[in-house]
């Protein structure tokens, strides 16, 4: 059996959500300026990807093939206004982006804190 990665996924989800929040800061904090473009950070997926992290399946039915028509992703950035004055940033699109985060980074410390409770049960006995 293999090491279980689930702390280390998490540290590399953390540190995402972090340059994230950081990004989306400094959008709003130039919401602004003339002339500035809205910046975001590459989606967590392709980090993920890059890293050589494998899931492990025990049963075909644990995993959604690719192609299933239950899965479907849908990546639109239409409808959000660039001012006259160059600046890209919506204010609106940065809250979601916001809201967003603090619910991945709610979810990615309850999966951490429950799995943290689990290894602790297992050790008491």
């Amino acid at each position: 059996m293999d090491g279980i990665h689930l702390f280390s996924l998490a540290s590399r989800k953390s540190e995402w959500l972090s340059v994230r929040q950081a990004t989306i800061a400094e959008n709003v904090a130039n919401a602004h300026t003339p002339g500035f473009r809205a910046r975001d950070v590459e989606p967590f997926v392709d980090v993920l990807d890059r890293t050589h992290l494998r899931l492990a399946a025990t049963s075909p039915d644990h995993l959604i093939p690719d192609g299933d028509p239950r899965v479907s992703e849908t990546r639109t950035r239409d409808g959000w206004a660039i001012t006259h004055s160059g600046n890209s940033v919506s204010v609106e699109e940065e809250l979601i982006k916001a809201s967003s985060n603090s619910r991945e980074h709610t979810l990615a410390t309850s999966v951490v804190k429950s799995f943290h409770r689990m290894i602790l049960q297992s050790v008491r006995g």
